[in-house]
């Protein structure tokens, strides 16, 4: 092979650069039959090692195919044009030097890379494992490919400067605590930023509520330090973007891809016009469809709870009956089963609630189809409009605190002489009696 060299070499002397470049196109073509024969021969061997893994499996095979094999195979080129390019003959020394140091730092990011993207592969193999919720193992896969990229980071530099890979490593480890101190938001911004986009916590549209920060309203814009939100009131809050990992805060997007916005409301029954309903008002009900199946249910339990005390010669007062509360309840129940505009999929309830001052809650709490919040507010209140006008069918009124204000106001025509608050007296009944001492006012 020396031999061949030479002749090649002396046939070519009349033509320096020739031989130069002959040289150069073979090592070139080397690496090129290099990295096809590894990509194949890789791929048939580690698709049989694959399949004898627990992780095996049609997708994984093709994620390693297609995104790790690939990386791994580049690596041997790198490594014939390292070796290589010292064989090629008048190259100057520093184009030497340039050259394996690239293709080293080549060789590095590429297994990193490699690494990286066989760890993804695993993860997602191991998320179809019914127990992998309870367990999950991302978060140590990120923790280990950030200490990975961290350490192939330093190598690249101590390549490129020509200095050794522990000397960049001690030199790092005595500035790491002047690095903390003056960059200390900018790499805990980053170390948020690379969280956020990796998990998807928040992006670009989401609606967001952030008391904390006096943010509440759409994410417009996410950078490195902040992220911008534009409140409902069209002001505009900027959030750091640490505090969006370190902080609690509610992301309105699940609800809006979940199809349904809730509604959790109550009317206040005054408890004083709740009572027992009578044959007759129970039979005028009959004229609301939706109480049909309702009414016909508690007809045979009731039917059936008197029959047993009737047996036992129990007082009438234990029987059981209908109530007017209970079957508006039931009314609204129905009512909200056959609305158009309530997702039906989603949970539905009408309840009473603990009793206050004010009155009976009765809360109803459901959710609409319709997400956006001109339509959910429509749906609602169309909802318990329907519902507060239909009370009085039910006997049932709503409790609600009396004002101070008078309840008798008389309006006068301008220009209209006001009567004084002794001529309203006279005109009261008992006006005879003696009102000398009382102040008269205009």
């Amino acid at each position: 092979m020396q031999t061949q060299l030479e002749q090649l070499r002396d046939a070519l002397a009349p033509y320096p650069w020739a031989y130069t470049l002959t040289v150069l196109c073979a090592v070139l073509l080397l690496a090129w039959i290099a990295n096809f024969i590894t990509k194949h021969v890789l791929l048939r061997g580690l698709r049989q090692l694959l399949m004898k893994t627990p992780f095996g499996g049609a997708q994984h095979d093709r994620d390693v195919r297609m995104r790790v094999i690939p990386r791994l195979a580049n690596v041997v080129p790198a490594l014939v044009i390292s070796a290589g390019v010292s064989m090629v003959p008048d190259l100057p020394p520093q184009l030497v030097t340039v050259v394996k140091a690239l293709c080293q730092v080549f060789v590095v990011v590429t297994i990193a890379l490699a690494i990286s993207k066989a760890l993804d592969a695993i993860n997602r193999n191991y998320e179809r494992r019914p127990d992998a919720q309870n367990k999950p193992i991302k978060g140590y896969f990120q923790v280990a490919k950030i200490i990975m990229f961290v350490l192939v980071g330093i190598s690249v530099i101590a390549t490129l400067i020509g200095a050794e890979f522990l000397h960049i490593v001690t030199g790092l480890g005595a500035m790491t605590a002047v690095l903390m101190l003056i960059f200390q938001d900018t790499i805990l911004s980053l170390v948020a930023s690379v969280q956020i986009s990796n998990d998807g916590r928040v992006r670009l549209g989401d609606w967001i509520e952030m008391p904390g920060q006096n943010a509440d309203g759409d994410v417009i814009d996410i950078a490195l330090h902040t992220i911008t939100v534009r409140n409902w009131d069209r002001t505009v809050t900027t959030v750091p973007t640490k505090k969006l990992v370190s902080d609690a805060f509610k992301n309105w997007r699940p609800m809006f891809e979940g199809g349904g916005r809730r509604i959790k409301r109550s009317l206040f029954i005054d408890q004083h016009s709740v009572r027992f309903l009578e044959q007759d008002e129970v039979a005028r009900f009959r004229r609301f469809v939706l109480l049909d199946d309702y009414l016909d249910s508690k007809a045979r339990e009731i039917e059936t709870w008197n029959a047993k005390l009737a047996a036992h010669c129990a007082e009438p007062v234990n029987t059981r009956r209908v109530t007017n509360l209970g079957t508006f309840r039931a009314y609204v129940n129905y009512y909200l089963r056959t609305h158009p505009g309530i997702n039906q999929d989603l949970i539905l309830l009408v309840r009473q609630l603990q009793p206050t001052a004010q009155g009976l809650p009765l809360e109803i709490y459901c959710f609409t189809s319709d997400t956006s919040w001109v339509g959910h507010e429509g749906v609602q209140a169309d909802i318990f409009d329907h519902l507060i006008a239909l009370l009085p069918e039910f006997d049932l009124k709503l409790f609600q605190d009396n004002s101070d204000a008078p309840l008798d106001v008389n309006l006068h025509p301008i220009g209209a002489e006001m009567p004084t608050l002794r001529n309203r007296r006279d005109q009261a009944p008992g006006a005879g009696r003696d009102d000398a001492d009382t102040p008269t006012v205009a």
